[in-house]
């Protein structure tokens, strides 16, 4: 019952939900059901009524998304021609013959009158119109809007990847952004269906021919056959009944054509057509008088109408003289106003923001993105950001993508805050095979993988098969992109880590410990001591998820001192099993690098009571002895397979691990109280012997 009476509820709303389908419904009826004379006149003045309306609208427009429904209302509007053609032609068939009224008013007055009741003048008239309609605008406004919707479709992926570059930017909000695509979208939907509605204009001024020459022959025939008319009398009657209907026809088609052309003719701004017009003959004032000078010219000419053309020629020039007066006083208000043009020169919307994280692509690699939020490598750097935060456990910012035509055609790079740190070379057409160890490269364009530093060749899709045959892992120019962002973003996450990264970590966490946020942040540990020791962290690779046992450890000493450096050596023992497992894996039986003991106390003396060596402390001569073991090291323990890790005292830790992420970044710096018991170490080699035992 209420389903009954929602469906009764609908009906009565007067809703152009139901009154559209109606009405098309009605139209298509008219085909079909003989119509009287006077319903005739009304439709027939609706006719020519709807498609003056359309012309105002048309012309009234700021863009095409004002009327973006113009393509189906032409639709709509021919099929009410020519359901009207229909419904007249079956009435002047059959009363036809009962005189110039039969078919109604508005038939016999554009019969008569219009054309003055002379059949070969309504014949001439007719077959001008149709041409005018048919031959120039509706093939003009045809091939606008068919050029109109080729360049808004190749258009399409610039547009889109600038709306993403905003997006990223911060610029717009992502409800914005989808307005914005769905705009983009809507203009190449709008010129095409105009591109297709212009077909059915055109049928249209065929059928329309067609119709005239089948009403006159059939109207003719009809006349002497069937009610004994003479062949003049039927030429006559038929004939202007004919005129008359396919004038009524002709006419709101010419009209509806030219609101067509309008359209798709008008470059969108701010203002309407007339604005437009009167802005622009006011920049063009000269224009006028040049007109001017013409008429007069001509008009003082002998055998010309003087009074016509000097007319004019007044009439123009005094639109020139009203316009120059016109910006003339636009000019002294504006002269009136003090600083409007300074607050119009600079503002602190000129000042650029620098991006945290940015791709800058060049001209070649451009199409990589222009599928927007659906091309592979913005989907790929979405799932890099979502690998990310589940590993780490903070949300970086957003990779803003932009174009720098100053680039190589296949070079791209990254920068964070506006500095470069990291670039590579990508051909958007191959795939880039990375060699295994020992292996013969693959014939091609041979270079380095960006991300590792590893021997790989840039193949042709067809040597995929083969390649892959030979042991070389083949990747997609994406993946290659997205994995070096993946490489750089972790190690430069610690820069990644604001202060307004830090409190919106700091509010999403909140959500969970709400009490413990409440008495440690800021009253214990403030902001910005929360953000240096989870810079700290980062900066060696340790995951900062675990954020209650980071603010309950720091609340523990935070009060005893204030520098994060004193604080991080208890932060990683609260974070040790993380610490461990990340670098040793779950064995329980493990081989490590170790500092020989002399030389990790002449590391402490250089140290003294600081938490780590400042830069030129430790003499030149031993560290570079210190980077040499390393490297060395570290490169035997990667040839055997074995973890890259050095273990040291508690005390040299970070200044050695600031050493070693120099030289080896992906090696790791344990203190040994930070290892649990249950782990038996074994020391692979001891480093710097050499130095301890001179």
């Amino acid at each position: 019952m209420s389903t009954l009476s929602t469906f009764v509820t609908r009906l009565k709303a007067p809703s152009a939900q139901v009154a559209v389908p109606v009405l098309v419904l009605l139209i298509l009826v008219m085909m079909l059901v003989p119509l009287p004379a006077l319903l005739l006149d009304l439709l027939f003045t609706f006719n020519i009524g709807l498609s003056i309306l359309v012309l105002i609208a048309a012309l009234n427009i700021r863009s095409f998304k004002d009327f973006i429904a113009f393509p189906t209302l032409l639709l709509v509007t021919t099929l009410l021609r020519l359901s009207l053609n229909v419904a007249s032609t079956r009435i002047v068939l059959l009363k036809g013959h009962t005189g110039a009224d039969a078919a109604g008013q508005v038939i016999e007055a554009f019969g008569k009158f219009l054309i003055g009741g002379s059949f070969t003048v309504g014949i001439v008239i007719f077959i001008v119109i149709t041409i005018i309609n048919f031959v120039v605008i509706t093939k003009g406004s045809g091939r606008v809007a068919e050029v109109s919707a080729r360049f808004a479709l190749d258009s399409m992926p610039g547009k889109q990847m600038a709306i993403d570059a905003d997006l990223n930017a911060g610029l717009i909000k992502q409800e914005e952004a989808k307005q914005r695509r769905a705009d983009v979208a809507q203009e190449a939907d709008f010129y095409g269906s105009m591109d297709g509605a212009s077909k059915f204009v055109r049928g249209d001024a065929i059928a329309g021919i067609l119709i005239l020459l089948i009403n006159l022959i059939g109207g003719i025939t009809t006349g002497v056959l069937a009610h004994d008319l003479s062949f003049t009398n039927a030429l006559q009657t038929y004939g202007a009944l004919t005129i008359g209907d396919g004038l009524v026809a002709q006419v709101p088609a010419l009209i509806i054509s030219t609101a067509a052309g309008i359209l798709v003719t008008r470059v969108a701004t701010e203002d309407n057509f007339s604005a437009q017009l009167t802005n622009q003959f006011k920049n063009n004032q000269s224009a006028l008088l040049v007109a001017a000078a013409v008429l007069a010219s001509l008009g003082v000419l002998p055998g010309m109408p003087h009074l016509v053309f000097l007319g004019f020629a007044a009439l123009f020039a005094g639109l020139s003289w009203l316009l120059r007066k016109q910006i003339e006083r636009s000019a002294q208000v504006a002269a009136q106003a003090p600083g409007t043009a300074e607050r119009q020169e600079l503002g602190w919307d000129d000042v650029p923001v620098v991006e945290p994280l940015c791709l800058e692509l060049p001209y070649r690699l451009i199409p990589m993105v222009d599928k927007g939020e659906e091309s592979d490598l913005i989907k790929r750097i979405r799932a890099i950001r979502r690998k990310f935060i589940a590993d780490i456990g903070f949300l970086t910012p957003s990779v803003h993508i932009r174009d720098n035509l100053q680039l190589p055609a296949e070079t791209y790079r990254f920068l964070i805050y506006g500095g470069e740190v990291g670039r590579g070379q990508c051909l958007p057409d191959r795939l880039l095979a990375i060699a295994p160890e020992g292996a013969e490269p693959m014939p091609g364009l041979q270079v380095r993988d960006p991300s590792f530093g590893m021997p790989a060749t840039w193949i042709e899709r067809s040597s995929r098969d083969a390649a892959i045959s030979l042991g070389h892992t083949v990747v997609e120019p994406a993946v290659v992109m997205a994995t070096h962002l993946d490489t750089l973003i972790r190690r430069h996450a610690n820069e990644l880590l604001g202060r307004q990264e830090t409190q919106e970590l700091l509010d999403h966490f909140k959500s969970s410990f709400p009490k413990l946020v409440e008495d440690v942040v800021p009253k214990i540990v403030s902001v910005a001591l929360l953000q240096r020791l989870l810079e700290l962290l980062l900066e060696e690779g340790v995951p900062v998820k675990d954020l209650r046992t980071i603010i309950e450890v720091a609340a523990e000493h935070a009060p005893k001192t204030p520098d994060a450096l004193d604080i991080l050596p208890h932060v990683r023992m609260g974070l040790h099993r993380i610490i461990v497992q990340r670098a040793l894996g779950d064995s329980t039986e493990v081989k490590v690098l170790g500092i020989q003991p002399e030389f990790e106390r002449l590391i402490e003396q250089a140290i003294g009571t600081a938490a780590v060596a400042p830069d030129g402390v430790i003499e030149p001569s031993l560290m570079r002895l210190l980077v040499q073991e390393i490297a060395s090291g570290v490169d035997a323990m990667e040839a055997k397979n074995l973890p890259l890790v050095i273990v040291s005292s508690s005390k040299t830790r970070l200044t050695l691990s600031r050493i070693v992420k120099k030289v080896r970044s992906q090696a790791s710096v344990l203190a040994l109280t930070e290892l649990p018991l249950t782990i038996h170490l074994s020391f692979e080699r001891m480093l710097c012997s050499q130095a301890a035992n001179p």
